[in-house]
């Protein structure tokens, strides 16, 4: 493929609840060979939408899909996951199999590579129970090695692939303001694009499967690294009694601005942490950069320092706040904090 393999994160497996198999669709191509059987499926408002995985990002995504008028039905392990996509008219499945037996396109959004592994390969999962030629959008972040094998199954048995990881957290999803980078054939990515408009606001094609995975490891790259450098000054101007929410708004307006900076300096500056993209999901991520690097022969000195912050941060309890949680780390570091396991404003 032309792309380093990136070593194995290991990762404990989610149970899905998934039921019994349909047939499997099966062709005699070399799995090697990316080739279609089926014509593009045409995107409108008329075809069926499956949405795996309604959790703090994929309810607001499915649910925008059915207000455009999308027939979407929607399956996560959790039951009150479902209930924004039942309240926007969409409809709820008991399993993926049921979810995905007369979808045109299958979403999936879920948090790890093992979780995904399970949601199209398990028994009655979506390689053995989708409709032959149907369109599959993984909008999950996960490793591009992985990402890239499970695209050559899916072309091996008739269907179409894409990875479109996202970026923007849950602010950018339920505002439909994602970023989504794009690994798939140019076909395939033309037929998704207006289920992308409906989801995201900068959508773009960057290449062919895996390719948006590793885009998506570098968007995690420089997100950890801006998160703990604001961390870093925010404690910093506090322990000058500066007048941090006006220093952070006169710094926002210059070099020192950015997403970041404008998205989670309110988390920081009240110490509330309540998670729109949690500590543990950007260890995993942050995994996937350093060993990718270390395939490629790439150093990331900044990165590898960043994910030992973060990995801290989780070992200590605080994998499950909002990543803007860094802060706390800084400031177990420079002696603020009485108890490290103290779960703080989450």
């Amino acid at each position: 493929m032309g792309r380093p393999r990136v070593q194995a994160v290991h990762h404990q497996h989610r149970q899905l609840r998934l039921a019994a198999p349909r047939s499997t669709h099966r062709s005699h191509r070399h799995p090697l060979i990316p080739t279609r059987k089926e014509g593009p499926v045409m995107s409108s408002p008329t075809q069926k939408i499956a949405f795996i995985g309604l959790g703090i990002m994929g309810s607001p995504m499915a649910v925008h899909l059915a207000n455009a008028g999308y027939a979407v039905t929607g399956f996560d392990l959790s039951p009150r996951g479902v209930q924004p996509l039942v309240e926007a008219g969409g409809q709820a499945a008991s399993s993926a199999a049921e979810a995905v037996a007369d979808a045109d396109v299958v979403c999936v959004m879920v948090p790890d590579s093992p979780d995904v592994k399970a949601v199209l390969t398990s028994d009655g999962g979506v390689f053995a129970s989708a409709k032959p030629g149907a369109l599959i959008i993984d909008f999950s972040s996960i490793r591009p090695d992985i990402t890239a094998e499970l695209a050559r199954q899916a072309v091996d048995l008739g269907f179409r692939y894409l990875d479109a990881p996202v970026s923007g957290g849950e602010a950018g999803a339920k505002n439909a303001a994602l970023s989504i980078m794009v690994g798939g054939s140019g076909e395939d990515f033309e037929t998704a694009k207006p289920i992308f408009d409906v989801v995201g606001k900068t959508i773009v094609h960057v290449g062919p499967n895996g390719s948006g995975q590793t885009v998506k490891a570098a968007n995690q790259l420089i997100v950890a690294a801006n998160i703990q450098a604001l961390a870093e000054a925010v404690v910093f101007l506090e322990a000058y009694g500066v007048d941090t929410k006006a220093a952070l708004e006169v710094l926002g307006g210059g070099l020192a601005g950015s997403k970041v900076l404008d998205q989670k300096k309110e988390n920081m500056l009240s110490r509330s942490f309540e998670p729109g993209f949690r500590i543990e999901l950007h260890h995993k991520d942050m995994g996937i950069v350093t060993s990718a690097a270390r395939e490629a022969g790439v150093a990331v000195p900044l990165g590898s320092l960043v994910a030992q912050l973060v990995g801290s941060a989780r070992a200590v309890g605080d994998g499950g706040l909002d990543h803007s949680a860094l802060l706390r780390g800084v400031e177990r570091l420079s002696g603020l904090t009485a108890s490290a396991s103290d779960p703080g404003e989450s």
